[in-house]
Protein backbone atom coordinates (compact mmCIF):
# COMPACT_ATOMS: atom_id res chain seq x y z
CA UNK A 1 0.00 0.00 0.00
CA UNK A 2 1.14 3.43 -0.79
CA UNK A 3 -0.11 6.78 0.43
CA UNK A 4 1.01 9.90 -1.95
CA UNK A 5 0.73 13.73 -0.38
CA UNK A 6 0.82 16.69 -2.28
CA UNK A 7 0.68 19.63 -1.06
CA UNK A 8 0.44 22.79 -2.73
CA UNK A 9 0.56 26.51 -1.61
CA UNK A 10 -2.07 28.62 -3.99
CA UNK A 11 -2.71 32.47 -5.14
CA UNK A 12 -6.54 33.25 -5.48
CA UNK A 13 -5.56 37.03 -7.26
CA UNK A 14 -9.49 37.76 -7.42
CA UNK A 15 -10.42 37.19 -3.62
CA UNK A 16 -10.93 40.41 -2.16
CA UNK A 17 -12.57 38.54 1.35
CA UNK A 18 -12.82 35.16 2.97
CA UNK A 19 -16.24 34.67 1.37
CA UNK A 20 -15.25 34.99 -2.16
CA UNK A 21 -12.24 32.64 -1.50
CA UNK A 22 -14.18 30.46 0.11
CA UNK A 23 -16.69 30.37 -2.74
CA UNK A 24 -13.65 29.19 -5.08
CA UNK A 25 -11.81 26.67 -3.23
CA UNK A 26 -15.37 24.83 -2.91
CA UNK A 27 -15.88 24.90 -6.12
CA UNK A 28 -12.36 23.30 -6.91
CA UNK A 29 -12.40 21.05 -3.86
CA UNK A 30 -15.95 19.67 -4.64
CA UNK A 31 -14.69 18.87 -8.08
CA UNK A 32 -11.41 17.04 -7.06
CA UNK A 33 -12.87 14.72 -4.97
CA UNK A 34 -16.08 14.00 -7.59
CA UNK A 35 -13.68 13.41 -10.33
CA UNK A 36 -10.21 11.59 -8.88
CA UNK A 37 -10.26 8.98 -6.33
CA UNK A 38 -8.36 11.32 -3.26
CA UNK A 39 -9.45 13.08 -0.99
CA UNK A 40 -8.26 17.03 -0.68
CA UNK A 41 -8.55 19.65 1.68
CA UNK A 42 -7.64 23.38 2.88
CA UNK A 43 -5.01 23.02 5.26
CA UNK A 44 -3.36 26.03 6.22
CA UNK A 45 -3.71 29.68 5.16
CA UNK A 46 -7.69 29.56 6.19
CA UNK A 47 -8.06 33.14 7.57
CA UNK A 48 -5.81 34.88 4.68
CA UNK A 49 -7.94 36.15 1.66
CA UNK A 50 -5.86 35.33 -1.42
CA UNK A 51 -3.24 32.36 0.10
CA UNK A 52 -3.82 29.01 0.73
CA UNK A 53 -2.68 25.51 1.25
CA UNK A 54 -4.46 22.35 -0.12
CA UNK A 55 -3.79 19.20 1.08
CA UNK A 56 -4.24 16.06 -1.78
CA UNK A 57 -3.99 12.50 -0.80
CA UNK A 58 -3.93 9.07 -2.51
CA UNK A 59 -4.01 6.04 -1.42
CA UNK A 60 -3.16 2.24 -3.78
CA UNK A 61 -1.39 -0.78 -4.41
CA UNK A 62 1.25 1.00 -6.71
CA UNK A 63 3.26 4.05 -6.25
CA UNK A 64 2.61 4.34 -10.27
CA UNK A 65 -1.06 4.61 -9.79
CA UNK A 66 -1.11 6.98 -6.87
CA UNK A 67 1.65 9.30 -8.57
CA UNK A 68 -1.00 9.28 -11.57
CA UNK A 69 -3.35 10.38 -9.42
CA UNK A 70 -1.68 12.62 -7.82
CA UNK A 71 -0.63 14.55 -10.92
CA UNK A 72 -3.88 14.68 -12.42
CA UNK A 73 -5.50 16.13 -9.33
CA UNK A 74 -2.59 18.87 -9.47
CA UNK A 75 -3.34 19.11 -13.33
CA UNK A 76 -7.01 19.73 -12.49
CA UNK A 77 -6.21 22.64 -9.76
CA UNK A 78 -3.38 24.27 -12.83
CA UNK A 79 -7.13 24.33 -15.10
CA UNK A 80 -8.94 27.10 -12.66
CA UNK A 81 -7.94 30.32 -14.09
CA UNK A 82 -8.74 31.75 -10.64
CA UNK A 83 -5.94 29.65 -8.52
CA UNK A 84 -2.36 29.72 -9.56
CA UNK A 85 -0.52 26.96 -7.78
CA UNK A 86 2.90 28.06 -6.40
CA UNK A 87 5.25 25.64 -4.27
CA UNK A 88 4.29 22.10 -4.11
CA UNK A 89 5.40 19.31 -2.43
CA UNK A 90 4.75 16.01 -2.70
CA UNK A 91 5.17 12.94 0.01
CA UNK A 92 5.35 8.93 -0.13
CA UNK A 93 4.57 7.21 2.88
Amino acid sequence: MIIGLAACECIIYDAHSLKEKRAVLLRILTRLKQKFNISASEVDFQDVWQRTKIAIVAVSSSKVTTEHELQNALAFIDSFPEIERTITDIEWL
